[in-house]
Order: C-alpha cells, then structure tokens, then sequence
C-alpha cells in the first residue's frame, strides 16, 4: 500500500520595507551630539549669547512646524500667528494659577492643540487659496477675543507675573527652554515622517485625490498634522513671552508678520525637507543679526535674498544640496529590499 504524500506548498517571501539604517543612526547620533554641547553652553559662554539663541532656537521650531504643514501636508496657512498669541496667551493664565512658566509652557502647548481640534473643522471646509486666507482670518477672530479679556491686558499687552527673580538662571532657564521646544520641533516632524502617516502625508501633498483612492485617510492626517502644528507654535509663543517676559501688544504677538517669517525661512531653507528649516531659520537669523539696524537696507538685503534664492535654487539652500548629492541629516526615505530565499 502506497501512501501519497500532498506536494509542500511553495512559501512566498514578500520584500521588507525598512525605514531605518546606518544613515538614520549617524543623523540621530550627530544631532544628540549637537543638541548636548547646545545644552552647555550656559556653562561655557556668556549669558548674552544664549539670549541671541533663544531666538535662533523658536525661529526654527516656527520654520519646522510651517514645514510640516505645507511641505508635508500640503496646507497653505498664513494665520499660524493665532496658536503663536494663544500660547503667550495662555501662558498669563497658568502662570497666574501657581504654574511656573517653564512647565507651563508644555501644557499650554497641549492645550493650545486642543483648541485647534475644533478650529481645524472650520479649516478645513475651505482649500486652496481660500484655506490660507481662512487661517488668517481665523488668527484676526482669536486676536479680537483675547483682547476682550481685561486679565489678559486687553490691548495693551501684559508683563508675566511670576518669573525666576536671579536673571542669570533665568536666561539660562529660557535658553534650555528654547532648545528644547526647537528639539522637539525637529525630532518630532522627523519621527512623524519616519512613520505611516508621514507616508501618507506625502500622497496627500502630491494628489490628495488620488491619495485617497489609495485607502489614505486624508482628513484625519490633515488634521492630526494641523494639530500638531498648532502645538508647536505654541510652544514657540511661550518662549517668546518668556524671553521678552510678557507681551507688548495683541497685534504684535498675533501679527501676520510671523507667517511670513515661516514662509521666509521655509523658502530658503528648502521646503519639504527636515533640514531646510533648521538652515532658513540660520540664514535668517544672521540677517537679522548683521543688518537689523540697517534701517530700509534690511529690508532690500532679505528681499534681494528671497529674489535670489527663488530664481537660482528654486529648492532652497539645503533642498539643492540634498538633491544634487543625495546627502540628509535626516534621511525618510523608505527602502524596498527584495525578499531572500528559503
């Protein structure tokens, strides 16, 4: 008697997608490496240097959450001033509570986040043209409601009432507060498109039609995005009211001159890129450093700058190096590596 055996079935390994490696590693490593000697520099120069990089560090967590929106996802917002006014805003008000500006800075940036959940449902209904200026408006609407508030100092600014009294720790507070705001800023878009969503953001920046067809959720990582972004410049408007220790003015803090800044500093850098923000924000800062006090020669030197940069590196500074040599900091490039064999 024979015994008749099934024939084995053949196992069909699939390619693996692998969204690390040596590169990935290399970039964290060196930006750790940064980021530490950043983080002693209280100890090693004077205060008046980590004071002009306050400002360098909220420049590029501004420029990386404008990235993240409109490089990634595709939405043009000129009113991000509206969550950078809240979250000075907010700030008086926890800081009022007993909270100490340092650790309020973070839950503003929550809860800035989440009345922007509601907010990007008004957003939203528009596209195009006509989501920018709706973001803008919507920036003009929030500045109109806090000015009504007479704790907040209506219009005429507001000074914070709790603050670090020594002023040497309390820039180097500032300062380790900045950095960390701009760390954040930058490893999370990084971590964002390292992962699915930030895939998908990609599809949605492309074609958010076609996208779709794909089986890509494009409201919700629109949404999840605009939150995020949101969150940011919060917590960049918190550090700018702890640098300047308040608020001058409404108009000030929720001007429309922030956006354009972002705008700016994305341009040069080179938009759609982790590292062109980090790179605009640079640039900009040392314009602003060197020719401040210019007079109307400022304003022609960063004019002639924006002009140059969009006729001649149409991808901006680091955008244009990373395509003519490959090379990132931050690679989020995903690899396909074929299946192996049994």
């Amino acid at each position: 008697m024979t015994v008749q055996t099934a024939p084995a079935r053949e196992t069909t390994t699939l390619p693996a997608v692998h969204r690390g490696g040596r590169a990935t590693v290399l970039g964290l490593t060196g930006t750790a490496v940064v980021l530490l000697a950043m983080a002693a520099l209280p100890y090693l120069v004077a205060t008046g240097v980590t004071a002009q990089l306050v400002k360098l560090c909220y420049l590029v967590a501004l420029a990386s959450m404008w990235n993240l929106l409109t490089g990634y996802a595709g939405m043009m917002s000129m009113g991000q001033q509206a969550f950078i006014g809240l979250g000075a805003y907010l700030l008086f008000v926890v800081n009022d509570h007993g909270l100490n500006v340092y650790t309020g800075t973070f839950v503003v940036s929550a809860l800035v986040a989440l009345i922007a959940w509601p907010l990007s449902y008004l957003a939203f209904r528009l596209r195009g043209g006509y989501f920018a200026v709706g973001t803008w408006v919507i920036a003009e609407v929030v500045r109109l409601i806090v000015v009504r508030f007479d704790s907040l100092g209506a219009a005429s600014g507001r000074s914070l009432s709790d603050v670090t009294a020594d002023p040497v720790l309390r820039r180097a507070y500032t300062y380790w507060l900045a950095l960390a705001v701009m760390a954040a800023a930058v490893l999370g878009t990084y971590a964002v498109l390292r992962s699915r969503l930030g895939l998908g953001l990609q599809a949605i920046r492309d074609d958010d039609t076609a996208a779709g067809s794909l089986g890509v959720n494009v409201t919700r990582g629109k949404r999840i995005i605009y939150v995020a972004a949101a969150g940011g410049c919060a917590a960049a408007g918190a550090v700018i009211c702890v640098n300047s220790l308040g608020v001058a003015s409404p108009t000030q803090i929720f001007g429309v001159q922030y956006s354009a800044l972002m705008v700016f500093m994305v341009v040069i850098g080179g938009i759609g890129t982790v590292e062109g923000p980090v790179v605009g924000a640079v640039a900009y800062f040392l314009l602003d450093k060197y020719f401040a006090q210019s007079g109307v020669w400022y304003l022609v030197v960063v004019g002639a700058a924006a002009i140059v940069v969009s006729l001649y590196l149409p991808r901006g500074l680091w955008g244009t190096l990373a395509h003519r040599t490959g090379f990132a900091v931050f690679p989020v490039r995903h690899t396909v590596r074929p299946a192996q064999g049994p």
